[in-house]
């Protein structure tokens, strides 16, 4: 183990055990606070991201065939002024998993959020989460400590994008929908992203903290993806993490990188993993990393999940 790594594993179990110590001195109860909440233990989700998912459920049925064990975890992308989708959050339902909802503002502005310029629709999308009844997480303006969204680092001030999620978190609980886990989604650590501190909440606005990380190429390994910015995150928060988005793709080695991506979710302790499953091709970070188009990664995937302990609902 290099010295760095050492250090930074060690930055990692103090922090823990300092939050866990405040937590029990002085309680800051997380956004959850007050509803049911969602488990929280390590290595108990699969997740999986799916094109089409919206449409039939088939995209999941065909994942799960290939990872050998039914997803817990079955997310997707919403648009700014799109409703909450409650017919395909009771089908996930059914499947015993649970709906995990990006919802972006695209083509939003974000201090008209954070004014309650848009509190309306925020309205209506809160009560339909409610009346769905079961869980549901949504992140908020994923991967925001980044440059390639609107939402985000150099585009949107952190102050203004901090403002909008406690706006929303905040219009949520005064409507009674409480059956959310907020998961604050960032891109792990890489060169061009800003600091992750910069953009936290706080922990009374989130319930969970997301990762967003890639294997992109052969030298790439858990540690140099996440190891840095679940540290950082560490530092000043023990709320569980979870992998939000993660996949490896052909030009990283696809099947020789999924045992690392499984051993480094269990050895940082964090909640699981969301695959994504979704075929692209344009260059390397935009591969295929559809697990079902290989089938040495699909191997590979069955036995890594195998031995996970699921959630179940």
């Amino acid at each position: 183990m290099s010295r760095l790594r050492m250090l930074i594993s060690v930055v990692i179990a103090v922090a823990c055990v300092a939050f866990a110590v405040s937590r029990l001195v002085s309680p800051d109860a997380p956004a959850s606070a007050g509803a049911t909440a969602l488990p929280v233990t390590p290595a108990s989700y699969l997740g999986v991201y799916e094109k089409g998912a919206l449409a039939g459920y088939q995209p999941v049925t065909a994942f799960t065939r290939a990872a050998g064990r039914p997803p817990n975890l079955v997310g997707y992308y919403g648009g700014w002024g799109e409703p909450f989708e409650v017919s395909f959050a009771a089908t996930v339902r059914r499947h015993g998993a649970v709906t995990l909802l990006q919802w972006d503002p695209t083509l939003a502005s974000v201090p008209r959020i954070a004014a309650g310029g848009y509190d309306g629709y925020l309205r209506a999308f809160a009560d339909r989460v409610r009346a769905f009844g079961g869980p549901v997480v949504i992140g908020f303006g994923h991967e925001m400590n980044a440059y390639w969204y609107s939402w985000g680092y150099r585009h949107t001030p952190a102050a203004t994008f901090v403002a909008a999620w406690r706006h929303i978190v905040t219009l949520f609980r005064a409507r009674g929908a409480r059956n959310v886990t907020w998961l604050w989604t960032l891109q792990a650590d890489e060169p061009g992203t800003g600091p992750v501190a910069a953009w936290w909440p706080g922990a009374r606005y989130v319930t969970w903290v997301g990762i967003d990380g890639y294997y992109y190429r052969p030298g790439e390994t858990f540690f140099s993806i996440f190891g840095r910015t679940i540290a950082e995150v560490r530092m000043f928060t023990g709320h569980p993490v979870l992998l939000s988005e993660t996949a490896a793709g052909p030009q990283a080695g696809q099947a020789a990188k999924i045992p690392g991506l499984f051993a480094g979710m269990r050895e940082y302790g964090t909640l699981g993993l969301v695959w994504f499953d979704i075929a692209q091709h344009d260059g390397i970070y935009h591969q295929d990393w559809h697990v079902e188009d290989d089938s040495a990664a699909a191997a590979a995937f069955r036995r890594a999940a195998s031995g996970l302990s699921l959630a179940r609902f």
